[in-house]
C-alpha cells in the first residue's frame, strides 16, 4: 500500500499503555554548513560543544581533516564525529599509499556511508564531506542512517534552519570565494544567533584544486567583557555582615599546633 503507514505509532502508544516506557533521544547543538563556488567548496561551522545544557566547550573543532583534499563537518555526538572521521581518514590514507592516487570525495562518501548504515542511526555522526578531486568540487550530507544527498548548498545540525534560510536567500551559481565565504559566515551566525544548541565563533575551511585554507575562529565572539584585576578590591556595602563575633587571643586553646573551636567565627 502507497503512503504513510502509521502502524507502529499504534503500536507504540499499545505499549505505553501497558506500562513500556518509551525510548528516549538525544538533543544535540550544532549549526554546519557547506557551499560550491566556482573554484571549490567552503565549509562553516559553529564552535559551541554542549553537554545537555552545560556548554562543555566553547572553542571545539567541528571540521574535520579526512585527506588533503578533502574536510567533513560533523553535528551530533562528538565522540561518533570524531571517530567516524578519525577512521574513515585512516582508511583513506592507506588507500592513497597503495595506489599513490589522490582521494576521491566519492570514496569518502561511500565509506562513511556504509559505516553509518550498518549501525541504522545508532552511530549519531550528521556529517557535511566537502572537498576537490580530478572531477571538481563536491559537497555531500551523510544521514547517521547511511543516506546520503549530493547538494550545491547543505546544512545540517539544530541550527541548520536558521542557516538554510541564509543559503535559500543568498545562493547563487558560479559565486566568487569571497562571495563563498561571506555566505558561509552569515549562515553559521544565523545558527549561532537563533539556536541555543550553537554558539560562540565561526570556522571556515575553503578547499580548491591543491589547496586548503583552514581559518580556524574566522570570526571571534568570545571576547570577555569583563576582565576581572587582582587582587580584587570590593567596594564598602558590597557584602552585608549578618553576625559578627570577636575572640580575644588570650581565650583560645592551641591544641598541636591547631586553633580550637573557639577560633570560629560566625
Amino acid at each position: 500500500m502507497a503512503g504513510f503507514n502509521f502502524d507502529l505509532c499504534k503500536r507504540n502508544s499499545f505499549l505505553e499503555s501497558k506500562g513500556v516506557k518509551a525510548p528516549g533521544y538525544t538533543k544535540t547543538g550544532t549549526t554546519i554548513a557547506g557551499v560550491i563556488f566556482k573554484d571549490g567548496v567552503v565549509l562553516g561551522a559553529d564552535t559551541r560543544s554542549t553537554a545537555g545544557s552545560t556548554v562543555a566547550d566553547k572553542n571545539c573543532e567541528k571540521i574535520h581533516f579526512i585527506a588533503p583534499n578533502i574536510y567533513c563537518c560533523g553535528a551530533g555526538t562528538a565522540a561518533d564525529t570524531e571517530n567516524v572521521t578519525g577512521m574513515v581518514a585512516s582508511q583513506l590514507d592507506l588507500h592513497r599509499y597503495a595506489t599513490g592516487r589522490e582521494s576521491r570525495v566519492v570514496t569518502a562518501m561511500t565509506l562513511l556511508k556504509s559505516h553509518l548504515f550498518r549501525y541504522q542511526g545508532h552511530v549519531s555522526a550528521a556529517l557535511v564531506l566537502g572537498g576537490v578531486d580530478f572531477r571538481g568540487p563536491h559537497l555531500f550530507t551523510v544521514y547517521p542512517h547511511g543516506s546520503t544527498d549530493s547538494l550545491p548548498y547543505c546544512t545540517m545540525g539544530s541550527g541548520s534552519l536558521a542557516a538554510m534560510a541564509v543559503f535559500e536567500s543568498g545562493y547563487k551559481d558560479n559565486m566568487s570565494r569571497d562571495e563563498a565565504v561571506s555566505l558561509v559566515d552569515r549562515a553559521i551566525q544565523a545558527g549561532i544567533w537563533n539556536d541555543l544548541g550553537s554558539g560562540s565563533n565561526v570556522d571556515i575551511c575553503i578547499i580548491t584544486k591543491g589547496k586548503v585554507d583552514y581559518l580556524r575562529n574566522y570570526k571571534y565572539f568570545m571576547d570577555k567583557t569583563y576582565v576581572r584585576k587582582f587582587p580584587v578590591c570590593y567596594p564598602p556595602g558590597t557584602t552585608t555582615v549578618v553576625r559578627e563575633k570577636m575572640v580575644a587571643l588570650k581565650d583560645v586553646d592551641v591544641i598541636e599546633g591547631e586553633a580550637s573551636e573557639a577560633m570560629v567565627i560566625d
